[in-house]
């Protein structure tokens, strides 16, 4: 039986916010700097993102209402999220590594099966190649401490694919996904936010870059 709460439920809603704010930031910021094939990955990426994350805790909602017990909303979280994760995470390193070309980039999205073990395999490789991507980004923009936020939001992320292991009918362990999850996505906003006003924006990644 799980143990949810409107409260939790509604509060597992603040990391998809924090999370679409500083995708919305980090879109606008690179849109100058990426190929229309990266953009695409980045943009699909952020957006799968937000959409599992929203309909699960719509779903958590649903049952702590006691409104239904909305099974496919629940199952369809890890396959939708690690995508869109992974998605993000290439086309950040996309960005950062190769010089950009007009030709847009195909993403093949891998097939969705039971378990999750692989989705959080994904989930964590994503989020790890897109905070890779902002810290390369910070540190060419001579902004070292910015390093620190998307690290955090790493460490964070890891903590997370650690603790899906866990049982989640448990109160106890989905507040605590609630907290490392809050901080994890309030970090990459708060670097997203400090990349911006830093100029992200007008910053010249390479000469050359795709316009």
């Amino acid at each position: 039986m799980k143990d949810f709460s409107v409260s939790m439920a509604l509060v597992d809603y603040i990391p998809v916010v924090l999370f679409a704010i500083a995708a919305v930031i980090l879109l606008r910021d690179l849109y100058n700097k990426m190929s229309k094939g990266a953009f695409a990955l980045f943009a699909a990426g952020t957006i799968n993102i937000t959409c599992a994350g929203a309909l699960k805790a719509t779903y958590k909602l649903l049952y702590a209402l006691a409104v239904c017990d909305f099974q496919a909303l629940n199952n369809m979280f890890f396959p939708v999220q690690s995508i869109g994760f992974m998605l993000a995470g290439l086309g950040v390193i996309a960005m950062i590594c190769h010089r950009q070309s007009k030709k847009a980039v195909l993403a093949v999205a891998p097939p969705v099966f039971s378990g999750t073990f692989v989705f959080v395999s994904l989930m964590v490789a994503g989020l790890g190649l897109m905070d890779v991507g902002l810290c390369i980004l910070s540190a060419k923009m001579k902004k070292p401490a910015l390093i620190a936020f998307f690290v955090v939001s790493f460490v964070c992320s890891l903590c997370m694919g650690y603790l899906s292991s866990k049982d989640f009918a448990e109160a106890s362990m989905n507040w605590i996904a609630e907290g490392v999850n809050v901080v994890g996505q309030g970090a990459l906003l708060l670097g997203a936010v400090m990349l911006h006003k830093s100029g992200l924006s007008d910053f010249k990644l390479r000469e050359g870059d795709a316009q």
